[in-house]
């Protein structure tokens, strides 16, 4: 998720005057070598002149102890900083920091907020964390209809936690209409992005399918994964 959020930054690099893109340039630059003492040094000045890119990968050091002292609460004031500014990496940290507790009170709805301003910038980390909260009912009454839209939205990025997630929803029928072959489907495609727990579930899941339902489900997921993980339902 870090890495994913330094890359963006980059490339946001270019709609910055030129002595603080110079300065964000060379933060992220030590960040990256694990050079922390001097990115956090050189991240605070930027931060401090609103950039919110800098308080958003500062909130991160403070969370992390990394060139700092580990301190949620600071992380959390410059996560906000940069929310309120439409960071959309801070608007997902700082959910997380209300859905855990850390730094903040615990709230629910405080973190769906958050989630919801950054999964509707497109981020897939949110949309599956809102889909999450949606099918738990935390913040927000219980909709399995929300939670499928959103998991499917993060799903079709390739997150294979949203695409372990959907697969959960079809095979308990929560949201659509029960499906194994989807749930097999989800489940292979979540396998291939690494998640294990869907190794082991898909693995259950066909000692109670059919050999023309696993062959039917695999064709899926093959044809799925061949055009990017777009509509696949």
């Amino acid at each position: 998720m870090l890495i994913r959020a330094l890359l963006s930054l980059m490339v946001a690099l270019l709609c910055v005057g030129a002595v603080q893109a110079g300065d964000f340039e060379d933060g992220l630059a030590a960040y990256t070598r694990q050079d922390y003492a001097t990115a956090f040094t050189k991240l605070r000045s930027v931060a401090q002149q609103g950039d919110a890119r800098a308080q958003s990968l500062l909130g991160s050091m403070y969370g992390e102890g990394l060139g700092v002292a580990q301190d949620d609460k600071e992380a959390v004031r410059w996560y906000r900083l940069a929310a309120q500014q439409g960071e959309s990496f801070a608007q997902f940290n700082l959910g997380v920091m209300y859905k855990e507790g850390k730094g903040v009170v615990q709230d629910y709805k405080e973190a769906v907020r958050w989630y919801r301003l950054a999964a509707q910038q497109g981020d897939a980390d949110a949309q599956s964390n809102l889909g999450y909260m949606y099918g738990k009912g935390q913040g927000v009454a219980q909709d399995y209809s929300e939670a499928v839209r959103w998991n499917k939205l993060a799903a079709a990025q390739g997150l294979a936690s949203a695409q372990y997630n959907l697969a959960l929803m079809y095979g308990k029928g929560q949201g659509v209409a029960q499906d194994f072959i989807r749930a097999h489907m989800w489940l292979n495609l979540a396998a291939v992005g690494g998640d294990a727990v869907a190794v082991k579930n898909r693995d259950i899941a066909t000692t109670l399918m059919t050999p023309q339902q696993i062959a039917e489900a695999q064709k899926l997921a093959r044809e799925c994964q061949a055009r990017n993980f777009k509509s696949c339902d």
